[in-house]
């Protein structure tokens, strides 16, 4: 067994790892004194009988497949948060417009809403929140949106969720990554804040791109399934159709509207010829704030991106003939939420996301579509 040696390798933490993941443990209740347990260690799972190199070798295969899936099993949200990281709070009786301004000032994307009167969070406030805003109540550049500037989170929530109320989606740091991944997926959501059951405090918020720089982390130490060798267009990964994109003219309130009526993150910028010469995200947005733009939408997208407050590397491509381990190296190292597909000429055909990959790599061996739930 492993545990022999004090100082494993990680391919034997890995390999203990998951097979403790397969395994069962029981008690021995007759050996156990009061206030302590004794843990008998799991016999390894009996293969399944196989008179046949082949069955054998299909048996292998099987396994391979199902190893990301099997990992994210073995481990708790707990072990993903980092020991220092920086998380915002905001109370709902916080003016709408000053929380936007501390997301922007403090480098966060969103953060989770405490209602004093419950004693608990209650909901999130992200970039989404402030494009609905923007959205429901822009009229002119010569009219000013008071919702905006006056109202409070709690009265802006409940102006907005008074037809579509749910109740804050979280996750217990004792939960597997797996029940995370699922739970990001089939609710459609991009945040996943994880909150101690016990202290109710806010400990962090899991992203998938948190998740699959983790699994990335430990995927050179680990078996590779045959899928990563496989090419896009042979998984059917990412979105082919209907494809919501704009133009470098597009005014930015018409983006807003694609924004909230598609429900995407980001929409690639095309130019007359079909090319993709740029990308507008939901990020993109918050510079508005950043930049105290919010009261002129009529311009241009390719105006607004001029004042993009990180340094912009271009959009992140791949195409439908290289594999799935190249685009997955390529989304984590480039540290974005998705890849735009294109064809040899460069004009756009798909997009593959975040959430396209940790289904494929994590559900899809599980045989759970929570995209489509």
């Amino acid at each position: 067994m492993p545990g022999a040696d004090p100082c494993w390798s990680l391919r034997e933490y890995i390999n203990f790892v998951l097979w403790i993941a397969g395994s069962t443990f029981t008690m021995d209740e007759a050996e156990s004194s009061p206030g302590s347990s004794h843990v008998v260690a799991p016999s390894p799972p009996a293969a399944p009988f196989s008179s046949t190199p082949a069955a054998a070798h299909s048996t292998v295969e099987q396994s391979e497949s199902d190893i990301y899936m099997r990992f994210m099993k073995s481990h708790k949200c707990y072990d993903i948060v980092p020991t220092s990281s920086k998380l915002v709070v905001f109370d709902t009786s916080l003016q709408v417009k000053k929380a936007f301004f501390a997301l922007v000032a403090n480098g966060v994307r969103a953060a989770p809403l405490w209602e004093t009167k419950k004693q608990s969070f209650v909901g999130m406030l992200t970039i989404t929140d402030f494009i609905n805003i923007l959205h429901r109540y822009y009229k002119s550049p010569m009219v000013q949106i008071y919702e905006l500037e006056e109202h409070k989170i709690e009265t802006w929530r409940e102006l907005y969720l008074q037809e579509t109320f749910k109740p804050l989606v979280n996750i217990s740091p004792d939960a597997s990554i797996f029940d995370a991944v699922y739970s990001l997926i089939k609710n459609k959501i991009h945040r996943l804040p994880v909150i101690d059951p016990v202290s109710g405090n806010a400990l962090y918020i899991l992203t998938h791109k948190r998740i699959l720089k983790f699994l990335q982390l430990f995927v050179c130490e680990m078996p590779k399934p045959a899928f990563m060798k496989q090419k896009l267009e042979e998984l059917s990964i990412g979105t082919y159709s209907n494809i919501a994109f704009i133009h470098p003219d597009t005014p930015i309130i018409k983006a807003l509207s694609i924004f909230v009526e598609r429900r995407v993150s980001a929409l690639p910028v095309v130019d007359e010829s079909g090319k993709v010469v740029d990308i507008y995200s939901k990020f993109d947005v918050i510079n508005l704030a950043a930049e105290k733009m919010y009261n002129n939408l009529d311009i241009s997208v390719t105006q607004a991106l001029m004042h993009r407050s990180q340094y912009f590397e271009g959009v992140m491509k791949c195409n439908r003939f290289e594999t799935l381990e190249t685009i997955v190296d390529r989304i984590v190292k480039a540290e974005v939420h998705r890849l735009v597909v294109v064809d040899e000429k460069g004009s756009i055909v798909g997009i593959v996301s975040l959430s396209d990959i940790l289904q494929a790599l994590v559900l899809n061996p599980a045989g759970i579509n929570a995209q489509h739930s």
